[in-house]
């Protein structure tokens, strides 16, 4: 089931992310006298230049330590080489490898591009993300103790009068950016913290995307908040090497980057002037900037994705015995553009119409609901109660009657509440459920596939095409109520005893 997210953005940037994390480090004491570096208005300082790559010979082998998140897929196209050559060159893998140990060396053969971008890396990615390095910080007290525009701020988010730091948190917590590094951008492109007044552009466009269904603070973070994460997970699954710069070139990113930097690089790409974008990404930049207000982001790393990483047994979203259509294949979690992170279901009474359905969506797996509201459901696994640390399941699109409350604990299969459109623009009551894991969303064809029941989701040529395979079977994934898009819950987490391969229910076949 088609769906347009609450809350998106229309346009589709790429973006690309840093390596190993940050732990919360002390914020810069705001003063009149130490200022933040922002972006520059006039004439463009001069940048220290960074040191260039040779011209490697094609297959060369080349020094890579493995960065938090890394697969061998995405280094394969960083690199533009192939897996079986990264295998042969490094034996000491395993062939079931899903992330790589951050910090193993590796050697990589490599194929030059053309010219690459700049090598200097401005934040880790545990700090682009809203993952554990953001526990414990205090989004409102941050903002309060600076003199600046946001401050005072108060505005219209999704329903809601909030606050300037209530507003970066709810963007922040939705599409899974970290709030510091929200707060960064808004100081650097326009001195939200430091300036008690900003211009009128400024106060409409205070990150720069001059378009008039972005106007005001929450919708230019929603705007950004997406494009940063649209570079950030096409890095992460290596659909993202190049882009075409604002003044006509082509830039190839430099293959030895992370996931934030590749991402912040094209960010500016669109945010900023042309003029502006080689000091945005220059050490005397963005990055700079954000050390001046959160400390050095590259003290104390931690990674937030750990080597071999796998993915607790998961049930089907629905009762067993029921048949349920899937109506989505992999497409965003949150937003629109990448991570495609999620898959959606519907009973097939309601597909293809906005109507109420008795049928109950369920717990994939045991956990604590942490957070309830319109439309949403997110269930933590770990049970810790912060959806930032472990791995936590997000359904959207569950209806407000019988929605289960924060708080409750479940066991899988017990009920989270009825499918239904609410929380965004649908097609169809159905649920969408999507995976993170420390706060980084998890693509659902991927290395670490959204195994549910033992079906391995593919990704087709668009968003939300695709299929589930489990043994012979495949099912695809339509809006449709056919067939060939139909899967019967068995109610176990492998899938066993096997569906039948004649086809589904008595129950699958009803309009």
């Amino acid at each position: 089931m088609k769906t347009n997210k609450p809350h998106l953005i229309f346009l589709s940037l790429s973006i690309i992310t840093v390596l190993v994390s940050a732990c919360a480090t002390q914020a810069a004491t705001p003063s009149v006298s130490n200022q933040v570096v922002s972006a520059p208005t006039a004439t463009v300082p001069a940048v220290t230049p960074m040191p260039t790559r040779p011209a490697y010979k094609p297959g060369e082998l080349v020094e890579y330590i493995a960065q938090t998140g890394d697969t061998l897929p995405a280094i394969a196209a960083h690199f533009n080489t192939t897996v079986e050559e990264i295998m042969a060159a490094n034996p000491i893998i395993p062939t079931t490898a899903t992330t790589m140990p951050p910090g193993l060396p590796m050697q990589i053969p490599i194929y030059y591009r053309d010219f690459w971008g700049s090598p200097y890396r401005m934040i880790p990615d545990s700090l682009f993300i809203n993952g554990p390095a953001a526990v414990g910080f205090d989004t409102e007290a941050f903002v309060g103790e600076w003199p600046g525009w946001l401050k005072n701020y108060v505005g219209f988010a999704a329903g809601e009068t909030r606050s300037g730091a209530q507003i970066v948190d709810y963007v922040a917590s939705n599409f899974s950016v970290s709030p510091r590094l929200l707060l960064a951008l808004l100081e650097y492109q326009s001195g939200a913290l430091s300036q008690s007044i900003l211009s009128a552009e400024k106060e409409q466009y205070p990150l720069g995307n001059r378009s008039r269904s972005h106007q005001g603070l929450y919708l230019q973070l929603v705007w950004a908040a997406n494009e940063l994460n649209d570079g950030y997970y096409k890095w992460r699954t290596g659909d993202l090497t190049e882009f075409d710069r604002s003044n006509g070139r082509l830039e190839v990113i430099d293959p030895w980057q992370n996931a934030a930097t590749a991402s912040l690089h094209v960010y500016f790409n669109q945010a900023l002037p042309a003029s502006e974008f080689n000091y945005a990404v220059s050490a005397e930049g963005f990055g700079r900037a954000y050390a001046q207000l959160f400390g050095d982001p590259w003290e104390n790393p931690v990674a937030h994705i750990e080597g071999s990483l796998e993915q607790p047994l998961m049930r089907l979203p629905f009762e067993p015995g029921k048949s349920w259509a899937h109506t989505g294949g992999p497409h965003t979690g949150w937003g629109t553009g990448a991570p495609f992170a999620a898959l959606d279901f519907a009973p097939p009474s309601v597909v293809g119409g906005c109507i109420y359905s008795d049928q109950w969506t369920t717990a994939v797996a045991d956990g604590l609901v942490v957070r309830s509201e319109t439309g949403i459901v997110m269930l933590d696994l770990d049970e810790d109660g912060d959806d930032r640390t472990g791995w936590v399941i997000l359904y959207l699109h569950v209806g407000t009657e019988d929605r289960v409350p924060v708080g409750t604990y479940l066991k899988a299969g017990d009920p989270v509440g009825h499918p239904s459109c609410e929380g965004g623009t649908s097609t169809g009551s159905h649920v969408h459920v999507a995976r993170k894991y420390n706060g980084e969303w998890m693509v659902a064809d991927s290395a670490l596939p959204f195994v549910m029941e033992g079906w391995v989701p593919q990704a087709g040529e668009g968003p939300y095409e695709g299929t589930l395979t489990r043994f012979q079977r495949i099912v695809t994934a339509c809006e449709c109520s056919t067939f060939d898009s139909q899967l019967v819950s068995q109610g176990t987490f492998d899938g066993s005893p096997a569906e039948p391969l004649d086809g589904p229910t008595e129950e699958a076949q009803q309009p």
